[in-house]
């Protein structure tokens, strides 16, 4: 399927691995020109080069840390008029609720909260003004089915989701779409992160507590990043633009439906 997409511009923030970069490269396959953030600029630059030669398309590069305003202003002057914006960011680390200090609290909101809304507020007008807008949030499955050490993410995220479902009557009309992908167990350092917390919790290995999880997964494995790309790629495409104002969970079925 032709997603229609060749030729436009995507902003896509924490691109230079995970689920970020599998949105860059979907994205990149249907010949989208590229902006890239994320905060190691070594593995920025690599990402950018290896899907430029890939694809052949333009990609271009801005590091830092997306919570900053200095860093987005960078990114909006390297692409001032984006057709597709994904709003991406590492999530915070796990823990329980009276561990969490002033500074996890806000280091979580800033990236997960503040820089999206900010992203979404600078570049939604254009957007509508132009006749053609696509907006894709990557949050986490912890929106809709907590987990217990991820009260952090899931209040973050959660958040985000109540922020969008103000903004998609408005924009809709003029052709801007705005969605979530809720990703559950994908096989990225994320992932890794999180079980190795889970093993000392638990005193395990991280080998073991992963092992121990993907058994209890219906599809007996974690997902492929590529496969939450492909998902951003048609929520972008000239296909979806009826679709917008939803929360797409991608699981594997690993949480039970409402």
């Amino acid at each position: 399927m032709d997603l229609g997409l060749r030729g436009r511009t995507a902003i896509v923030c924490a691109a230079s691995k995970g689920l970020g970069r599998a949105c860059a490269e979907a994205l990149a396959a249907e010949g989208v020109d590229l902006v890239l953030n994320a905060r190691t600029i070594e593995a920025l630059e690599q990402t950018a080069a290896e899907i430029a030669a890939t694809h052949g398309v333009l990609v271009r590069t801005v590091a830092g840390d997306i919570a900053e305003a200095a860093v987005r202003d960078a990114i909006l002057a390297a692409c001032p008029a984006p057709d597709i914006l994904v709003n991406n960011a590492g999530g915070p680390p796990p823990g329980k609720l009276k561990s969490y200090s002033a500074d996890d609290w806000g280091k979580a909101l800033d990236g997960n909260l503040r820089a999206p809304a900010a992203m979404l507020a600078a570049v939604l007008d254009g957007m509508a003004e132009r006749g053609f807008g696509r907006v894709v949030n990557i949050t986490s499955s912890v929106v809709r089915h907590p987990i217990d050490v991820q009260g952090l993410s899931a209040a973050a995220r959660a958040g985000l989701h109540g922020l969008v479902s103000t903004l998609v009557r408005d924009h809709v009309g003029r052709n801007v779409t705005i969605n979530n992908i809720l990703p559950g167990p994908f096989a990225t350092d994320r992932l890794i992160s999180n079980f190795t917390f889970r093993a000392k919790q638990e005193g395990i290995s991280p080998e073991a507590a992963l092992a121990a999880r993907k058994a209890e997964l219906p599809a007996k494995r974690f997902g492929d990043p590529l496969e939450v790309g492909r998902l951003c790629a048609y929520l972008c495409s000239t296909h979806a633009g009826y679709i917008s104002g939803q929360s797409i969970l991608i699981d594997g079925g690993a949480h039970p439906q409402p």
